[in-house]
């Protein structure tokens, strides 16, 4: 099975546990406001590997990882090169590596039983997924990212019921993420599952500018600075960060 690839990171720290080998996929359905890398949102060709070829990249790291480190598998939105993942996965796993998917969860389509299926796949495989929760309040977050949060919620719901592990996510954007009472509501969410190993607040930023300037596409969030200290730290205890801190 061969992977459509954007770009490789060998030495990641900050896309799971321990130090990483991250492999960025292209395509994503989503068009997220923030989102600071554009260049992975087409699904047109670009890099093609096997997953056999990917998985020795990443064992030549094997060294580096540690206990804690592994490989992760981002984008884009990797989920949508669902089979290459699993293959991946199921090389890397019989090599005894730590498996993660960061996922926005929108491919998790729960009402189509061939769709599940695959995701029982993939579980089996995957250690940790990082889910980010882009706004829990299904208007908002079609505003924010072009489609429902409908998927994400239910995916969330469906780790937990399985037994996976995960990470949540939330980007704060001010005048988008950062209402009180909607970051509530996410943490009234997370406290409901029952997988949830940590929470993340991730301050909105605008490195990626450059790339839509260099692509020639309208970066919608131009005028938006990023968050302030004092509303990072209102966001982590509205979240419960300390809660599910190890």
């Amino acid at each position: 099975m061969n992977g459509n690839i954007h770009s490789f990171e060998s030495f990641g720290t900050v896309d799971g546990p321990g130090i990483r080998f991250v492999v960025f996929l292209m395509g994503c359905h989503l068009r997220c406001g923030y989102c600071h890398n554009p260049d992975t949102w087409e699904f047109k060709e670009n890099e093609i590997h096997s997953a056999e070829e990917v998985a020795q990249m990443a064992l030549r790291y094997k060294n580096y990882f540690g206990d804690k480190g592994g490989v992760t598998v981002t984008g884009g939105e990797p989920l949508c090169q669902m089979d290459f993942v699993i293959e991946l996965f199921n090389i890397l796993k019989k090599k005894g590596i730590h498996t993660c998917v960061d996922t926005s969860g929108y491919e998790f389509d729960y009402k189509n039983p061939e769709v599940v299926a695959k995701y029982e796949e993939l579980i089996k495989v995957t250690d940790l997924f990082l889910l980010d929760i882009k706004h829990i309040d299904d208007p908002m977050c079609i505003k924010l990212t072009g489609k429902s949060n409908d998927n994400e919620l239910h995916f969330a719901k469906w780790l937990s019921d399985n037994g996976k592990h995960m990470w949540i996510r939330q980007v704060l954007v001010p005048g988008w993420t950062d209402n009180p009472e909607a970051l509530q509501r996410t943490r009234d969410f997370i406290d409901s599952l029952e997988t949830v190993d940590k929470v993340e607040v991730l301050p909105y930023h605008t490195l990626g500018k450059m790339k839509y300037d260099n692509m020639n596409i309208t970066y919608r969030f131009k005028d938006i600075e990023s968050p302030s200290a004092e509303t990072v730290e209102m966001a982590k205890k509205v979240l419960g960060v300390d809660r599910y801190a190890k």
